[in-house]
């Protein structure tokens, strides 16, 4: 279970980095319906990407001691996604719409990203 939390300290990070650059954008643009779409997706995102770690790691410990496991919790991982799209379908003015959904595909992203950087490093 080491390597799930040190992909996940990895890919935090990543995440953190393009979320202060999306709060420059928001600051600096005048696309700032847009980047804050970005900033509530990625901030989920990020919130989605803990609840898979916390519950992979919990599923591994059950699986040790032989217990039964429920699932993976993609329910609450998917009722996140909806309250964002929730939230820019009622501020349209505040949150742009397609940028939130962006956001919210960022873990998965920053994700395969990772893992192709992990690669390349280990056959280096």
């Amino acid at each position: 279970m080491f390597e799930i939390k040190s992909m996940y300290t990895r890919q935090r990070k990543y995440i953190f980095f393009l979320l202060a650059l999306y709060v420059l954008g928001w600051g600096f643009t005048t696309y700032q319906s847009v980047f804050l779409g970005l900033i509530l997706g990625t901030s989920l995102s990020l919130f989605n990407l803990w609840l898979m770690v916390r519950k992979t790691d919990k599923f591994g410990d059950a699986v040790l001691q032989g217990k039964k496991v429920r699932s993976l919790g993609s329910f609450s991982r998917m009722a996140t996604a909806a309250l964002a799209v929730m939230i820019a379908l009622r501020y349209p003015e505040s949150f742009h719409l397609v940028s939130v959904v962006l956001g919210l595909m960022t873990s998965y992203i920053v994700i395969m990203i990772d893992f192709f950087l992990q690669s390349f490093h280990s056959h280096k």
